[in-house]
């Protein structure tokens, strides 16, 4: 059974940089064909993609966020970590990390297998 789970601050002051790590379990972030993602989602609004990393530490950014994005691996502690720069309000949301399948740029044609439960992660004064 894989399982994965958010950790990380939960309140982040605007201008500072967001930091979240995903603790993956039960699976290697090392094995091939798995494309390791963050996903958020604002408050009242869809699911956004923000971009993932695979085995061998390729990224792949929404450009929307690349500029502001940066996603990376340790593959000793089974992790994956993501940094968002330069945050404001609008950055306030549910982040997730999950497992894709098959992935191509930003499609996913085989989903996310499995998720973490999310964390709440506030950008305020």
């Amino acid at each position: 059974q894989v399982q994965l789970q958010e950790s990380g601050p939960g309140l982040v002051k605007p201008s500072q940089t967001l930091s979240l790590t995903c603790t993956v379990s039960g699976g290697s972030i090392a094995t091939e064909h798995y494309y390791w993602t963050w996903i958020r989602q604002p408050p009242g609004k869809g699911l956004e993609w923000i971009g993932y990393i695979t085995y061998s530490g390729s990224t792949y950014y929404s450009p929307s966020l690349k500029s502001r994005t940066s996603i990376s691996r340790d593959w000793v502690k089974n992790q994956f970590t993501l940094q968002l720069s330069s945050v404001t309000p609008e950055d306030t949301a549910v982040y997730y990390c999950a497992r894709g399948r098959s992935c191509s740029g930003y499609v996913c044609y085989g989903g996310w297998d499995y998720w973490g439960q999310g964390t709440q992660v506030t950008v305020s004064s």
